[in-house]
This record gives structure tokens, C-alpha cells and sequence, in this order.
């Protein structure tokens, strides 16, 4: 398959819908990936002509507007982990059972519930995960105690978790023993590590919202396609997203 203009390889693989950039590295490392024959190095670029084969087979090209691709918004319940391994019990590959390969943008804890893309575009995932993006993501949480004024202030100023301090965020309560966040961030458990700190324990974790696209009235297990509103404005929010690679 062709390319128009020199495309660096973990790029192509990813554009074609294969994987993400991060997974063509480790592919092209493993040795199954193959330019015209040969076994390239990492950075290898694929220009006009080439023939690119994963596994022996080829990695064929992909439509200028990438209507090939697939978007699909899913609800993935409590007990699914957010992985691409097959081997993996629960891995949200076979969770969603797309006839399509896809993979997910992001992740979302074993035991918490909500709103996750997947795709078949491998571009748009490492544009959307980029943090300088600062893509809004909504949670609704429920905590053991009751929620105290002192909590919500510290929540949304900054608390230290991992060596660092979260960047300010959006909370208002909801209810005695719940509120909802609005992170700009995606540190590892985030919000329950947050918690933690203040002396809380999450008890229930929902993410509702990805930027523009909501969870709505899907149940959990259930997926459907992004509308083409969704998809416009995803891409339009995506545009000016640089160093990618």
C-alpha cells in the first residue's frame, strides 16, 4: 500500500487503524512488522510504493477522511479493564465484541464505571491524550462520610498525590455522600487517590462525560456509534494537537 507524503511507520500503522503509535513501537521491536521485505528500525518512514506487512500480512492504507474509521462511545461496567491483551479476563476488546479491531482512548478503572471511547483511528487517541489538550472529563462519585464544604474547597484547589499536585478542577456536591468533578487530568486513580488524602474513600465512580460526548441513557455494556456532530466537533477540538509522535 501507498502512502502520498513520507509518514514516520508507528504513525502509518496507527492511522491505518492497526494500534496506537505506543503499541507499533512495541510491534516494529518484536520484529513483526516488515517494509518491502525487510525488518525496519524504529523512526523507519514508509513513503509512496512501500508494502507494509504486519504478521505477514498487509496494512493497507486509509481514506483521506477517515470515513473507514470507527468512533463508538461505550458504557463499560464495573469489572472490565481497559486493555488491549486478549489473554487478560474481562479485557474490554472481547467487552465490546466490535467485529472491527479497535482499541480504546484512555482508560477507566477496573472498578469504576462510565462513559470511554474506542476507535480504529490511532491518531486521534494520541492527540486526545495529550494533557496540554485539557479535554474535560465529568465524574459523579460517591464517598463513605458525609461531604464537608472543607472537602470540596481542597478537591478543587489541588491535592498532593503521586509527587505532584493536581491541577485545579471543578467540584459541587450532590448529595450528602456524593459530587461531581470536572478533571482536566488523567493521573493513575486519580480522583480516588484524591479521596484518600482527605480522609475518603470512593465507594462509586461514574464518568459521564468525554468533552462534548455524553454517557446519556446508554446502559452499562451498551455502545453506540459517535453521531457525525460528535465526530466533527471531536476533530475539530483535536486539530491544533502537535507532538503526537
Amino acid at each position: 500500500m501507498t502512502t502520498e507524503t513520507p509518514k514516520r511507520l508507528n504513525k502509518y500503522l496507527s492511522d491505518t487503524g492497526v494500534c496506537s503509535r505506543r503499541e507499533a513501537d512495541k510491534l516494529i521491536e518484536q520484529k513483526r512488522v516488515t517494509i518491502n521485505g525487510k525488518q525496519p528500525e524504529l523512526g523507519t518512514k514508509v513513503t509512496a510504493g512501500d508494502v507494509v506487512k504486519l504478521d505477514g500480512k498487509i496494512v493497507g492504507g486509509v481514506a483521506k477522511d477517515k470515513s473507514d474509521r470507527i468512533y463508538i462511545a461505550y458504557h463499560k461496567p464495573i469489572g472490565i479493564t481497559c486493555t488491549t491483551e486478549r489473554h487478560v479476563k474481562g479485557n474490554i476488546i472481547d467487552a465490546v465484541g466490535h467485529k472491527e479491531r479497535i482499541f480504546p482512548i484512555g482508560r477507566l478503572d477496573k472498578p469504576s464505571e462510565g462513559l470511554i471511547l474506542l476507535t480504529s483511528d490511532g491518531d486521534i487517541v494520541n492527540k486526545v491524550l495529550r494533557a496540554e489538550n485539557a479535554h474535560d472529563k465529568e465524574y459523579i462519585v460517591t464517598v463513605n462520610q458525609p461531604i464537608s464544604e472543607r472537602f470540596l474547597t481542597k478537591m478543587a484547589k489541588g491535592v498532593p498525590i503521586l509527587g505532584t499536585v493536581t491541577k485545579p478542577c471543578r467540584v459541587s456536591a450532590r448529595g450528602r455522600f456524593q459530587f461531581s468533578i470536572i478533571l482536566t487530568q488523567g493521573l493513575n486513580r486519580q480522583i480516588r487517590r484524591m479521596c484518600e488524602f482527605l480522609g475518603y474513600e470512593v465507594t462509586k465512580l461514574k464518568r459521564t462525560r468525554i468533552m462534548h460526548i455524553q454517557l446519556d441513557n446508554l446502559k452499562p455494556g451498551q455502545w453506540r456509534n459517535l453521531t457525525k456532530q460528535e465526530l466533527k466537533q471531536l476533530n475539530d477540538a483535536v486539530k491544533h494537537s502537535k507532538k503526537t509522535a
